[in-house]
Parts: C-alpha cells; structure tokens; sequence
C-alpha cells in the first residue's frame, strides 16, 4: 500500500525545489528593477526632503541646502499666492499656486481622453474584428497614427490648429487653439484621441479574438438581437481586457508631458504635473523631488483604485481562477 504522508511530503519536497530554482530565473530581473526603478524612486524621496540652496529673497544672502523636513510638500499642497495691493505674493515660490490647477488639467485630460479612446477604440475593435476583404489593410491603417512619434503629432496639430491652419479654415472659425484656455485644452484632447485610440482598440481586440464564436451561434439560435449578444455576451466577456486597456491609458495619461508642452507652447491652461515637475527642476531640484513623489503616489493611488474597485486584475491566481469556474 502507498503511503499518502509520504507522497505529500514527496510532492511537497518536489514544490520547494521548483519554487527555489523559479527564484534562480526572477532574481537577475528583481536586481535589474532594483536599479533601474527602486533607486530612482528611493533617492527622489530622499531629496524631496532637502532643501534647494539659492538666494534668500529676505537677505539677499546665498543660503546652503539642509533638511527641510515636510516643507517642500507643504509648498505644493498647502501653498497659494495672494494678491495685494495688485502685487502677487509667493512666499515659498513662484510655482506653488500651479499645483492644484495642474492637478485639474491632469484630471480633467484623463477622464476625458480615456472615456472618448474606450468608446471609439470598442468601436474600432468590433469593426476589425470583423472578416472582410482589405480587413488587414484596415488594421495596418489604423494602427499608423499610433506608431508616429508623440513630439511629430504635437508640431502636426499644433500647425492644423493654428489661427490660419485647416481647422479655422474648414470650420469657417476665427478660434485661438493654442492660446484660449478650454480651446486648447480641446485642441489637446483631439490630437491624444487621434494617436492613442488606436493603441485601445489592440488591446481590446486582443480580448474580442479570444470569444468563442460558438456563444453568438448560440445566442442566434436562441434568438437574440445584435444589441443583445453585444449587451450580455461582448461587453461581459470583454470586460477584463477594457478594464487592463483602461488601466494602462489612465497610467500614461496621468504622465503626460510631451503632447500639451509642444503642441500648446507653454500654455498654462493645458500645463500638467508632468510639465511642472520640468518647470520646477530648472528652480530647484528637491522641490521637484517633492512634487514628482506626489504625483508618483497619485498614479499609484488611482491605478489601485482601478485594480481593486474595478477588478481590473491582468494577471489572476490559480485560488481566483478556481473560484471564477
């Protein structure tokens, strides 16, 4: 008779030694992200706790760099300028009332951006889903705008959207799209929408591919409508490579920078946390330092919303792949 204990222990043995020689391959990687993101990451935390040496705007006098404590995110969270008598009043720094409203800007272009790109980039999915002819060549068309460089679709936009550029021209409009506060903020989004919808609709018609046809056949047969398969069959299906494309879209929209800071030329109505960060480090690097960890733990507050909430897992467990079936 076999020995169950004996078994288990043997295939527990056989588990540990998988498991130590699994660890033999990711060590060289987790060594490689040590280097390359946790240093990085660790010494910007370290200097958003110094202070930036330069003039003293009291004395007049050069003063050194020292601990500086939770000052320089003070500057940014709780600081603001004041008017008086006409003159504005930066106490701690020209940049710390810019803040709040970069973190609008940057709100605002991540919901927008991303809702539009999911919707048009579903759409665009179903269509290149789809068998017929020149369906490759629809794909290779679509995925163009995406492979252009980011700074070379800023200077194209940038000239359509000029006051005598092909916009104004073919709307008949005499609009300012790099210089209007919410006119270049929407010049902003056009040209976002146009690269990356393409980048959501290959994502999601990764997940669309991987469907079984069968269970349209079986809905057919069942009677449903084309609205209903997409309403109780596509969108439930396809929800978790939405959620992963969603994701990774509010991830990258969240670190815009090159798009509004060439297309809008310095445009403060369309300036980002990214673009202040730039900004900030031409002023003081540890100030920057601050305002870079602050922004590094909004991405990771909103994308743990995102993963948590919404259930946007990429990658399940075998226990959550056991309790799904």
């Amino acid at each position: 008779m076999s020995d169950p204990s004996g078994a288990k222990q043997r295939g527990l043995a056989l588990e540990l030694r998988r498991s130590g020689k699994a660890w033999l391959f990711v060590t060289p990687v987790l060594v490689a992200l040590a280097v390359v993101i946790g240093y990085p990451v660790v010494e910007a935390v370290v200097m958003s706790f110094q202070k930036d040496s330069g003039i003293d705007p009291a004395t007049g006098m050069f003063i050194e760099g020292g601990n500086a404590g939770l000052s320089n995110y003070t500057h940014w969270l709780l600081q603001q300028c004041n008017s008086l008598g006409g003159v504005i009043d930066c106490p701690t720094g020209t940049l710390g009332s810019q803040f709040w409203s970069a973190v609008g800007v940057t709100l605002f272009f991540t919901v927008v951006m991303v809702s539009i790109e999911a919707v048009l980039g579903l759409g665009m999915a179903i269509v290149m889903g789809k068998t017929f002819r020149g369906r490759a060549l629809l794909r290779a068309a679509v995925l163009i705008p995406w492979a252009i460089p980011t700074a070379v679709t800023a200077r194209l936009w940038e000239f359509m959207f000029q006051y005598d550029g092909v916009v104004n021209r073919v709307l008949g409009t005499h609009i300012l799209w790099t210089s209007d506060m919410w006119a270049s903020r929407f010049a902003v989004v056009v040209a976002d929408v146009w690269k990356t919808t393409p980048f959501m609709a290959l994502l999601i018609l990764a997940g669309l591919q991987v469907i079984p046809a069968d269970v349209y056949e079986a809905a057919k047969v069942d009677g449903a409508s084309a609205w209903q398969r997409f309403v109780h069959i596509t969108l439930p299906l396809l929800k978790p490579a939405l959620l992963v494309a969603v994701l990774f879209r509010t991830m990258d929209t969240l670190r815009i920078y090159d798009l509004p800071a060439i297309m809008t030329l310095g445009n403060p109505s369309t300036n980002t946390l990214s673009i202040l960060v730039v900004e900030q480090v031409r002023q003081g690097p540890n100030s920057a330092a601050a305002l870079s960890t602050i922004t590094f733990l909004l991405v990771f507050a909103i994308a743990f919303v995102l993963v948590k909430v919404l259930g946007a897992n990429a990658v399940r467990t075998q226990e959550e792949q056991r309790k799904a079936n």
